[in-house]
């Protein structure tokens, strides 16, 4: 899980500035880029573990992404889906439901990653995937983003067939093999959940007990 550390970066740095400033900041390639990327990163604290830091670094998508502002000429879209689709894994016993009871634990958990002012991960905490920050799934959490759409009976509506379960699957490892660039995180790519973890959200998603697809 990454960041687009540019973009960001000159987002804050227009934030920064007064009202009729703001016109001068130019898109991503502009003249304040240098400056605000360097301001950016000396914002971390100097004791993050090296390879936290690595998650500042862009890969091809980003970087792409960030060059045609989320909207790249399909037939580069295309390639960067292809390229993303490419990286995908599955865990070594085939198996692509796992426990949605464990999947439910990991939908609600938005823990881990902490990098920046704040004291970073201790050694063991647990990462989530705080699919609620983004999404609605059980009709008994209230409090969820809208970013992404509604998931609430996910599986009561598409079912388990092989085909919606590896969709669900290969969504969560990398969205980017669906949308070349789209705000939801690369999962697995990034290790951020294992294969393993990744089984569990799927079987909270199309289990039919799951408290998703019940009302």
């Amino acid at each position: 899980m990454k960041l687009k550390t540019s973009l960001v970066a000159t987002f804050a740095l227009a934030l920064s500035l007064p009202a009729f400033a703001q016109k001068a900041v130019e898109a991503p390639g502009g003249k304040f880029v240098k400056e605000a990327e360097q301001m950016f990163r000396t914002s971390f604290r100097a004791d993050n573990p090296k390879y936290w830091m690595t998650r500042l670094e862009q890969d091809d998508t980003m970087k792409t992404c960030l060059q045609y502002r989320d909207n790249p000429p399909r037939p580069i879209g295309q390639k960067l889906e292809r390229q993303n689709a490419a990286t995908i894994r599955y865990p070594v016993d085939g198996k692509l439901i796992g426990d949605w009871k464990e999947g439910e634990k990991l939908a609600a958990v938005g823990t881990g990653g902490h990098i920046g002012f704040i004291q970073p991960d201790p050694a063991g905490r647990v990462r989530g995937g705080n699919c609620y920050a983004c999404h609605e799934l059980a009709k008994k959490e209230v409090a969820y983003g809208t970013i992404g759409p509604s998931l609430h009976h996910f599986g009561k509506i598409r079912g388990n067939a092989e085909e919606i379960v590896k969709y669900a699957y290969d969504k969560i490892y990398n969205s980017n093999a669906f949308t070349a660039c789209t705000n939801m995180p690369r999962f697995g790519l990034h290790s951020w959940l294992t294969p393993e973890q990744i089984t569990h959200i799927v079987a909270f998603l199309v289990d039919p007990e799951s408290p998703v697809n019940k009302d």
